[in-house]
């Protein structure tokens, strides 16, 4: 399964149609918050 907002490839197809999506969800989760502290760095540069 791959995320290419993320650039995330998980090669554990079988557990994430189970439902294990934990490793998936924490990427995206990071990702944001990634993002939502570049976003708070780039407006105290203004």
């Amino acid at each position: 399964m791959t995320d290419h907002r993320i650039g995330l490839t998980l090669y554990r197809l079988e557990a994430i149609l189970e439902g294990d999506l934990d490793e998936m969800i924490n990427a995206l989760m990071n990702d944001e918050q990634a993002e939502r502290l570049a976003s708070l760095s780039d407006d105290s540069d203004e």
